[in-house]
């Protein structure tokens, strides 16, 4: 590993502060505590502006290089912690019951902080370095909240790139899909209002119960018999609530799930179908069906050579033979998609020991990645913002 000076020394800083975050945990737009320790962190580092509150809880930092290039090059990390209850023996487990950093949110932002640092020290490229440090990724829309608060009109960029960690059991193996590499994504809840009565009289009824598991079978039909067997969309439903009691048919019934795609085209026609299922079983058994069915997420579209770029970067820090240059798609799903709509850019991710999958309450991040990330993004931006003789 090359990992850039500035960060080798800052080694220990780095882990006390993943250490910290890790322990305190904060949901989406609740990061209050996370975003002033990362604005201190960027002031004493010497980082040239510092901007909090875009998205409610984010932080911006400009940090200006040694040439006086016009080039703005943007880093980001997400923040937020999953309402997951921690089931670690780690000495820094999380101290908040019911949340944890079960994605590794912590890490990136400690990367991109090490990053600042070495940047901001050192200042060996032509230009500006935008870093951005975004509230509330996990389905909360933080991404599109400082979008909407004019994130990129108040600090221009001309490409953006972000980074997540990947317990694969591969330390420091970076990996980049170009094109569409991870899924968009939608919610949705359907309600189901139907007759209730008592269980040794269901004629009486209008069963929301059997409707609500009716409809979710139907629904696995959209993939089997809608979508071309070539293109990849993923229906879940993943909840179906309904009933009190041993001898009561319910009235009401609630569905929830997800649909993850990698075609816009194709996530039109499941929520066209979606919508057909809901009203023919409203009509076919007499009772109100109600679909509320919302994009979470876009498509994230690596730019081609950015992504070539990024990889060119990576290999300056773990080497040629540690780059993974074709990975594949994951139906997983991110919101930097939503920067990437607005902004040329490229998303990798880094490897590392352990095999336990993210949003696990037993997860555990291998500290020994956070120099690498952090080297990773700093030698991006002095590649695409190189200072000229």
């Amino acid at each position: 590993m090359n990992i850039l000076p500035t960060i080798a020394e800052s080694r220990d800083e780095l882990d006390a502060i993943f250490r910290d975050l890790h322990a305190h945990p904060e949901i989406g737009f609740t990061e209050v505590r996370t975003s002033g320790i990362v604005a201190d962190k960027l002031r004493e580092y010497g980082v040239d502006e510092v901007h909090t509150g875009l998205g409610k809880t984010g932080v911006v930092g400009l940090i200006r290089g040694k040439g006086q290039g016009n080039r703005r090059v943007g880093l980001r990390a997400d923040m937020d912690a999953l309402p997951i209850h921690e089931e670690t023996d780690l000495g820094y487990a999380s101290t908040v019951p019911g949340v944890m950093h079960a994605c590794g949110h912590d890490s990136h932002t400690t990367m991109l902080l090490g990053a600042a640092k070495h940047l901001a020290a050192t200042r060996d490229f032509d230009g500006t370095a935008v870093v951005v440090f975004q509230p509330a990724e996990e389905g909360l829309g933080g991404a599109r909240q400082m979008l909407a608060d004019g994130l990129f009109e108040q600090f221009p960029c001309d490409e953006i790139f972000g980074m997540h960690n990947t317990p694969n059991g591969k330390p420091g193996k970076v990996g980049i899909c170009k094109g569409a590499a991870m899924a968009g994504a939608a919610f949705f809840d359907i309600a189901i209002k139907g007759k209730g009565s008592h269980a040794a009289r269901p004629s009486d009824s209008k069963d929301s119960l059997v409707i609500g598991a009716s409809l979710a079978c139907e629904l696995q039909t959209i993939l089997s018999r809608n979508i071309p067997p070539h293109e990849v969309l993923v229906l879940s439903v993943t909840e179906l609530h309904a009933g009190s009691a041993y001898n009561i048919v319910p009235d009401t019934a609630r569905l929830a799930g997800t649909i993850r795609y990698f075609n816009d085209e194709m996530y039109r026609l499941a929520a066209d179908r979606m919508q057909a299922i809901c009203d023919g079983m409203a009509v076919m058994h007499g009772v109100e069906v109600a679909l509320d069915l919302r994009n979470v997420f876009d498509v994230l579209m690596n730019d081609d050579e950015l992504s070539d770029v990024y990889m060119q970067a990576a290999g300056d820090i773990v080497g040629e033979d540690n780059l993974d240059r074709e990975a594949p798609p994951v139906t997983g799903s991110e919101d930097f998609a939503d920067m990437l709509r607005v902004i040329p850019g490229a998303y990798c991710t880094v490897g590392h020991a352990g095999t336990v999958g993210l949003h696990n309450p037993g997860y555990v991040l291998d500290t020994s990645i956070l120099p690498v990330g952090a080297s990773i993004m700093a030698r991006v931006v002095e590649r695409r913002l190189p200072l000229t003789a």
